[in-house]
Order: structure tokens, then sequence, then C-alpha cells
């Protein structure tokens, strides 16, 4: 995301960096933290956004029986939305980082600066899944900003300050070490994500802000917290520099949504009855148990079974881990892969690649005499998978668009449809017939987040 940031660098004015020395007296240890934060908070900023979002409006909403009863009852009607977050400028012509959370669908993006200068902004490159968002400041230049650290470098215990707009009381700096590494979303109720976990209090607002080391380097943007308050109990998380570093040069390369490598494989954490039953000396890496043929792993010669250890020299230990090393390397390039296979350790090269598009998805749309109308139906192929997310053993086609019938019928994007009335389907053409050939009756085998689901109609 950010290595073009190194180039963007040496356009403008130089990064803000605290200057590292031992202090000499002890009117300089007095000072705490105050040079540091002098250097590194005007490069981060409040941002204030809105948003409009679809409410509806209920006659039962304020009412305690039926509330919930009739939730999805009522008119849909537009509301705007306004929210708050922080931000960080990366670069002297005003590029920003923030969360996907913060700037996600906005409308309006207004960015205040620590002085007070105020710019219009638009986003650039947004990524849900990654929880990250690039903007770009109108009409800025010789913006203060940040230089990025290689957060790989980042060991626990390192003192780091975290700058934000918590509950939109103003900038504000709070101080800690950093917790943990190679942390996962498992604890926040999601196995996405890849952070750096820190005490340094972290509250609502905040998110979007800089998590800064003692020479005033970005090692992570402020993203989440565990809380059952809603405020800081001291488990805060930062996505590391080194994936803001991908995002930023996927965005100056053009890229309209950031591009991940497909691994075409499922995996398992190996623990300690697994590391014993195969020989593995310590738990560690990922057994691999599910593999597409299109994998580039596969293509490698890694099998299923095999247990990879390390991804580009960087040991993996959890999915999430895996993916986030991917990410940072980039489509099209070499890895080195350590797997361990029978009792030995081996590596291959794997060439990264993004989930090719083939076979064609071949859509079609239901016609109005179908009992499905206007549902748009596609194939099933590696791009459509990683889309959906859904298993490498996917078969049938899959419901990409459910039309102003389909939900109603209990349909949703990402239902992969497996059989038509007892019959498998393989294809579009298949399911597009077999449809049109329903009798009085309809029957589908759906198949949602693994698991099957019958769906039958009179019609």
């Amino acid at each position: 995301m950010l290595r073009l940031f190194v180039m963007i660098v040496a356009l403008g004015a130089a990064p803000l960096l605290a200057e590292t020395r031992v202090p000499t007296s002890q009117a300089e240890i007095g000072l705490g933290f105050a040079p540091l934060v002098k250097a590194a908070a005007p490069a981060v900023v409040n941002i204030y956004v809105k948003r409009v979002v679809q409410t509806r409006s209920s006659p039962f909403q304020n009412d305690p029986l039926f509330a919930d009863m009739f939730r999805n009852f009522g008119e849909l009607k537009p509301r705007v939305q306004n929210s708050l977050g922080s931000g960080v400028i990366l670069s002297s012509d005003g590029y920003v980082v923030s969360n996907y959370h913060v700037v996600g669908e906005a409308t309006d993006i207004r960015v205040v600066l620590n002085d007070r200068r105020e710019f219009d902004a638009r986003v650039v490159l947004a990524d849900e899944e990654s929880d990250l968002a690039l903007l770009q400041l109108e009409d800025a230049s010789g913006m203060p900003h940040l230089s990025l650290r290689d957060s790989d470098s980042v060991d626990v215990g390192e003192l780091v300050l975290a700058i934000g707009n918590p509950f939109g009381v103003g900038q504000t700096v709070s101080s800690g070490i950093v917790s943990g590494l190679a942390r996962s979303g498992g604890a926040m109720g999601s196995a996405r994500g890849y952070f750096i976990q820190t005490d340094a209090p972290i509250n609502p607002g905040n998110s979007g802000g800089a998590l800064i080391d003692v020479n005033g380097a970005l090692i992570g943007v402020n993203t989440r917290i565990v809380s059952r308050s809603g405020g800081s109990n001291g488990i805060g998380f930062a996505i590391p520099a080194k994936l803001v570093k991908a995002f930023m040069e996927q965005a100056e390369a053009g890229n309209t949504r950031f591009e991940r490598p497909w691994a075409g494989i499922n995996g398992q954490v190996v623990d300690g009855d697994i590391a014993e039953s195969i020989g593995l000396g310590v738990p560690s890496g990922i057994m691999i148990t599910e593999m597409h043929r299109e994998s580039p792993f596969f293509k490698a010669g890694i099998a299923a079974g095999d247990v990879i250890l390390s991804v580009d020299e960087q040991a993996v230990n959890t999915p999430s881990e895996m993916i986030f090393r991917m990410s940072v390397v980039g489509i099209g390039e070499d890895v080195k892969v350590t797997f361990f296979r029978e009792q030995e350790i081996d590596s291959r090269a794997v060439t990264l690649m993004s989930a090719p598009d083939v076979p064609p998805r071949a859509p079609v749309v239901t016609g109005v005499e179908t009992p499905m109308p206007e549902v748009t139906l596609i194939n099933i192929n590696p791009r459509v998978l990683a889309q959906f997310g859904l298993p490498l053993s996917s078969d049938g086609v899959v419901v990409a668009e459910t039309g102003p019938y389909g939900a109603r019928a209990g349909l949703r994007a990402g239902d992969v449809i497996a059989e038509i009335n007892g019959a498998r389907v393989s294809d579009t053409g298949e399911a597009l017939r077999k449809l049109e050939a329903s009798g009085r009756w309809l029957g589908l085998l759906i198949v949602r987040g693994g698991k099957p689901l019958q769906l039958k109609f009179r019609l």
C-alpha cells in the first residue's frame, strides 16, 4: 500500500521525525514526549464525515413488544448520518490514510488539520476487509507528514504514542507500549485482520489515527479496541504500516480497488496434537486442508497435508497472518514458501497471482416467466469463490443478485444453488432451463455458509 510513499516523500516537505539522542540534562528529561508530539501531531488530522443511510420508518418502532417483530416493516427513507474519526497525512501533496469504517460510503468528507486549516477530501482507494481508506486532500501542498517504519522491525515492549480525536474532544495523545504482535481478529469475533496490539488508550474517534514510535515514525493506524464498556480497557489494535505501504502503492498505481493475491487453499492452525501426530517438533504453521487446482501453491508443488511455516522468510501461524504476508508482497511477485512434509522442511518459489476469472461467469438473468424472476446467476470460478468467500469445493451456480423478488423468497447474494427440483446443476444455462421447466412445485438446494438449506415453493 505504501511502497510508493518513499518516492512521494522526496517530492515535497521532509517527513516529520523526532530527533533521536540521549537527553543531556534534567530539563530535557522533564520534557518527556513533548518534542516528539510537537513534531508528529501536525500530521494527524480530524475527519468529519457525512453519509446518507437508509432507515426504516415503522409505526411500531417505539413499541417494546412489536418493534423487533416488525423491524423490517415500513418504508425506507434516506437520512444523513454524521460521524468523526482521525487520519494521518502520508505525503506533502495531501494523501491521508484512515479507516474504511470512518470514511467508507461517505458523501461528504471534511479534514481539519492541527493548525485548524480545513480541506475537502475524496476517497482514492478503500477496502472494507482491511479497514483502510486513502484520501486525497483537495488543493493541498506542502503538508506535514509522517514517515513509515517497517512494522516487521517493531518489538513487543517498545514505547508508542497514539494520536487521534477521541470522542470528538480534539486532538489527544496517549502513551503505552507495544503489547503484542501478529494479532488476528479472533478476540473481536472475526478471524480477518492482522494487528499490532497496544495498551496506549484508544477510544471511539481515535480510529484512523497514528500509532508512532519514539522516533516519530508511523508503525500502525489505530483501528479498533476490545472493550465491554465501549471505552479503552488497554487492548487496542493498529493496522501495521507495512500493509498501509502496500495500500498506498496500489493507489499510486491507479488501482480503484485493493488487489490481494489469491492463495486458493484452506488451512488450519497447527496445535500441539497435530504437531505431535506429524512429527513437527514445535507447534507452528498452517496445515493445508483443501487446495484448488488453480492455486499458485499447487502449481509450485505444494500439496494438501503440507504445513506452511513461513512466507517471504516471515513465520505464519494463522490464516490471517498468511493473507497479510501475501498482501504486503503483492500480485506478480515471487515469494519463498517454506513448508514441512514427511519429517522434512522444504521450500518453493511461489508466484503470487490474483484469482483467475475462468471459466467465464456466463451471467444469466432469469425471465419474468420463471418461478424466480429477475435473479442474476453466475458460474463458479476462482474469482467468484474469492469474491463471495465460498468454500473451494463449491459446486453449482451462484446467486450474484437477488433482484426484486429473490430476497423475498429467501435468496441471498452469494448463495450457491446446488440442485433444482432434485437435479444437480453445473452451469447457468442448465440452471435457467431447469427453472423454466418447473411444474407446480419448485425445490432448491441452497448452500449458504457451507451449510445446505432446502427451499420449496408451490407455484
